[in-house]
This record gives structure tokens, sequence and C-alpha cells, in this order.
């Protein structure tokens, strides 16, 4: 088991008349993701929580007014990933897949895998179906694309990142993902924060990662490769970043930077655990099925 802490201060000014907010940063509740405590303290009244029915995604809306907004939460969380050997994983007929997962088939907003079908066939097509064909989508799209901050904006797409061969976490998701639903293999995107990425790189941040659907369960990947997997805590998951963007807001607002911090802490046997960057294994938070 592994349990971390995470905290997240969000600062915005509204200027008149207000504005409409969503926020998406709760930890998610997950068959292998607990979450043992949490906190959650709001500057202005009248927020409304819920649980999106489709994507089982934790919101938290609000009408702002004029002033400031401050938002800060905390979690603690215990995952216990399930594990599988990745030689035992494949890749399911579209005729066996659950509902639910049929979405994450189809091209979206910011992952065009229909412009992609032909490259990735060409690509990818021979190899072996299942977890070693994902892990090396994977590893080729850390080889034709760079890490580089504050190189994309809000509209870069998995065709503009591949065009421009640098990207931040969200465009190595959206090119992999896509790659996947090329291939007929159900692919979603994941949020979480980037526990044990280089210092290098700049302050913590939220993070973004894959998950691919394998023998009826949805696995991890991150495509990236700056945070441990073991450590990734799911927030939310979606087509791509479209369904679960941080923050989403409505109305005339000046937003500061974002503060995160993420630990590793003391489970309740009262021992730290440090996490290994590479596992044999591959790793789920999901309980199977859908």
């Amino acid at each position: 088991m592994t349990r971390l802490h995470y905290a997240v201060d969000l600062s915005y000014q509204i200027d008149a008349p207000g504005a409409d907010c969503v926020f998406n940063i709760q930890a998610a509740h997950t068959p292998q993701q607990l979450v043992v405590g949490e906190r959650l303290n709001l500057s202005q009244p009248r927020a409304q929580g819920w649980v999106d029915p489709l994507l089982r995604n934790r919101l938290l809306r609000l009408q702002a007014l004029p002033g400031l907004l401050r938002l800060q939460y905390e979690a603690t969380v215990d995952i216990a990933h399930h594990r599988a050997v990745p030689a035992s994983l494949h890749e399911l007929p579209i005729a066996e897949l659950p509902g639910p997962v049929l979405p994450y088939l189809y091209p979206s907003r910011y992952c065009e895998s229909d412009r992609l079908h032909a490259m990735a066939v060409a690509q990818f097509g021979r190899l072996w179906q299942g977890h070693a064909r994902v892990l090396a989508i994977q590893d080729w799209v850390r080889q034709r694309v760079r890490f580089a901050s504050n190189s994309s904006v809000g509209t870069t797409t998995a065709c503009d990142t591949l065009a421009s061969g640098v990207g931040v976490c969200r465009d190595f998701a959206h090119v992999m993902i896509a790659l996947c639903r090329a291939l007929n293999i159900p692919a979603r995107f994941a949020t979480g924060l980037d526990y044990g990425a280089d210092p290098a790189l700049g302050p913590p941040d939220f993070h973004a990662y894959v998950e691919v659907y394998l023998s009826h369960r949805w696995y991890l990947f991150d495509p990236s490769g700056t945070a441990i997997p073991m450590g990734l805590v799911r927030i939310g998951t979606g087509r791509d970043a479209a369904d679960v963007a941080f923050a989403t807001l409505f109305g005339p607002v000046r937003s500061q930077a974002p503060v995160v911090s993420i630990q590793s802490v003391a489970g309740s046997d009262g021992r730290s655990v440090e996490l290994p960057w590479h596992t044999p294994e591959a790793l789920s938070t999901d309980a199977g099925q859908a």
C-alpha cells in the first residue's frame, strides 16, 4: 500500500459581475484508492459538490462574487494498486468491450485518432497485441516528443504535438491515447499530480497520464515519464483534457498559478514507503470490467 498526501491552493481575482466556476481537484474514490481524510476550505460560500454520472469525477461548482476567491483542498489517500504480470494482459475484441468503454475508442477534441490511423497501423500494426504493444506505443511517444514547459497551449492537439515534437504531460497523453484508439485499443485521459518529478522541471503541478483498457481493467501508463507510476493519485478521467480540466471558469477572472504539493507519508503501520521508479508489474486502481 502507498499513502500519499497532497494539497492544492488556488487563487483567483473575480471581477464584476462575478463568475461561475467548476473545479475537479478532489481525489477520486476507486476500488484500489481509498480517501483516508480530506479537507476543503473556500473563501466564498455557496459551493455545491456532485459526482459526474458518466465519468464519476468529483466536481465542485460555485457562483463566485467579485473579489478574491481562494480554494484550498488537501487529501490523504491510500493506494493499493492491482498488480498484474504484463505478459498476461491482452487486448479485447470490440465485441467483448463493456458498453461504458466504447467511447474511449472514438476520436475526440484533442485526440484525432482517425487522422493517425494509417501511421499507427504502419508503426505498430504488426506487433503482438497486448500490454507489450501498448508499452511500445508509450516508448515511441517518449522518443518522438521532448518535454518542455510552456511549450503548448489549450488548443494543442495530438497531431499538433507530433508536428512540433515538444509538449507537456497532457500533450504526451493525448498522443498516446490517439495512437491507441487508432488501433482499436480503448484509452482515456487521467489526471493526478506529478509525484517524484524532477525539480528542474518546475514546482509540483497537476499531472496527466493515460489509462488503457486491457483484460477487462484500466491500466496506468505515463508517456511523459516525469512522475513515479506508483505515486499516481487519480483525480479524474475523461476522453481527453477537455473532460477533466482542474478549473473551468466562466466570466471575468484573473488567475494566479496553482500551488500544489504531494508527498509520501506514514501509513497505518507507521511506516513510510519509498516508491520505486520502475516496477515489472502493470498497475491499476480500477476494479475491472468497465
